[in-house]
């Protein structure tokens, strides 16, 4: 089944970001190429069990198994060692990651305490988009029920678009809600 989204992406926002951007080639068009979800799990060096309710809370709101990431090098004044586990990743990228984008847009931002939209200065230079959600409750999978602990998470919209300006113009177009 093909996702309401990509068809849209294909049929409404490609020819419009052509228009507006006077690209001569379909492929000039800027799109997304991934998603990568990211949640640091600090306290996951007292306790490991922490990662592994992390790593569970991130499939369930991916729909795809988390990579764990370990420490770069050691900081002593966070008590860490070089290669501890300290949080999990998933890139989303397809059919899948076009899901996750609807889902967040439609369902998990609307649900977000006093939003007001997300920010435009979040952009990288490069046309990339960072979003920070300080409580995984907003997804409908997680059962509120079932959290011990309310853990933040990023999330990295990457494109292919040269400038923030054409990657704000696309990301505007899927229906991201920035604020005025």
């Amino acid at each position: 089944m093909a996702n309401a989204l990509k068809e849209q992406y294909v049929s409404e926002i490609t020819p419009s970001m052509m228009k507006k951007f006077n690209y001569s080639s379909v492929m000039e068009t800027p799109k997304i190429e991934k998603i990568v979800l990211n949640m640091g799990v600090g306290d996951a060096i007292a306790n490991s069990k922490n990662l592994d309710e992390a790593v569970e809370e991130l499939s369930l709101i991916a729909g795809q198994k988390p990579l764990i990431t370990k420490a770069k090098k050691s900081i002593a004044g966070f008590r860490l060692r070089e290669g501890m586990s300290i949080g999990a990743k998933v890139t989303l990228r397809g059919d899948r990651m076009y899901d996750f984008l609807d889902k967040l847009i439609n369902i998990a931002l609307p649900r977000v305490r006093d939003f007001r939209g997300v920010s435009t200065r979040s952009f990288d230079g490069r046309g990339n988009y960072t979003l920070g959600i300080k409580e995984q409750l907003v997804f409908p999978e997680i059962d509120y029920d079932k959290v011990n602990k309310i853990r933040g998470l990023d999330i990295v919209i990457v494109t292919t678009a040269n400038t923030d300006e054409e990657s704000r113009e696309l990301l505007t177009q899927i229906g991201m809600p920035f604020t005025k």
